[in-house]
């Protein structure tokens, strides 16, 4: 079942990149991720998820502030604190309940770009700012200076070796942490490492529907990757798959503790679809999304640190067609097929 789903990953990888391709029109044609990553604020528009969490966009964006009570963003040069609105809020309502569990705040990774896209370099998700990763590591007791934030590392809790947790690494607060984030609806998925999904399995007891969220894949040994699902205001935006609605302690769990999955991938030197993919291999409002007017100011746009909503003033009218013009759905799922462009690897297979 573990092989058929890495299996179905990485075709959806191969059709994402045969989509993308096409190597006179990519050599013709700027690449996205140069686009997107020259953008330095949001699109000042309606918030708006467009596309599939790795081949998409977003406007109307938000940035969790640097520093917050129950917070603190890492590795600031690449500007990826950006996120829906939904998402942001979610970020600091999970660090305020983490800490009143016991956790001492959240050192929080990548978001998305300020109008997502895809990015220069790492992630194939996060494009359309509803993806989010946070450390595993605890927020210390002091603010961490601009030098500490972009060169202090991450504790793998995983043996590279043994695919399982180092246990003196282990903390009941690290699996409180991860089943507070997923008690929220707006939760999708919870990406970790297999050996913490192991050791989940083999530890949590009681309620063990929350489980159903945490998923396996490579990786995610230093931080855990949230997502959440397409929200009102977003028609276009392409929804994943349900999970399974098992806890995921099964079969496709002991896949992960074989040989198969770690044997080095076939084809290390294949394109990676964002250093391939231009703007016509994105859904078309992305152009419009790209060309969108700035807001006034970054602060007009940074999720205030009391938890209120960010109201985006931009510097010139926005009209409905540049805000992509849709109405509201009555009612919108999370839960449906994926997308034939497949599942977003956070971190490649094992290379050569």
């Amino acid at each position: 079942m573990a092989g058929r789903f890495a299996q179905a990953v990485f075709a959806g990888a191969a059709l994402l990149a045969a989509s993308v391709s096409g190597a006179p029109q990519a050599q013709a044609e700027q690449l996205a991720k140069n686009l997107f990553g020259a953008k330095d604020l949001p699109a000042a528009t309606a918030p708006q998820s467009i596309g599939f969490y790795s081949k998409g966009c977003f406007s109307g964006g938000v940035a969790i502030a640097t520093d917050g009570p129950t917070w603190q963003a890492m590795r600031l040069s690449r500007n990826r604190r950006w996120g829906h609105p939904t998402m942001i809020a979610l970020i600091e309502k999970l660090s305020r309940a983490a800490v009143a569990d016991g956790w001492p705040g959240l050192l929080l990774g990548d978001i998305s770009q300020p109008r997502g896209g895809p990015m220069m370099t790492g992630h194939a998700s996060h494009q359309i700012g509803l993806d989010a990763d946070i450390w595993f590591t605890p927020m210390p007791d002091r603010r961490l200076s601009a030098s500490e934030r972009e060169n202090m590392s991450a504790t793998s809790l995983v043996n590279e070796k043994t695919h399982r947790v180092i246990d003196k690494l282990w903390t009941p607060a690290h699996e409180r942490l991860l089943k507070r984030a997923a008690s929220y609806p707006e939760v999708e998925r919870i990406l970790v490492n297999p050996g913490i999904k192991k050791k989940l399995c083999d530890t949590v007891t009681g309620d063990r529907s929350w489980l159903r969220k945490v998923r396996p894949f490579w990786g995610h040994d230093y931080h855990f990757h949230v997502r959440i699902g397409c929200q009102p205001g977003s028609p276009d935006c392409k929804r994943q798959e349900a999970t399974p609605a098992s806890d995921g302690c099964d079969k496709s769990l002991a896949w992960w503790f074989t040989e198969e999955p770690w044997r080095p991938n076939k084809n290390p030197d294949a394109p990676k679809a964002r250093d391939i993919m231009t703007m016509a291999s994105l859904p078309k409002a992305c152009r419009a999304v790209l060309n969108a007017p700035d807001p006034v100011s970054i602060a007009a746009v940074t999720y205030p640190v009391n938890g209120g909503a960010a109201t985006i003033s931009t510097a010139q009218p926005v009209t409905a067609s540049a805000a992509g013009g849709a109405a509201l759905p009555s009612s919108i799922s999370a839960f449906a097929p994926t997308p034939d462009i497949g599942v977003p690897l956070p971190r490649p297979r094992p290379g050569n």
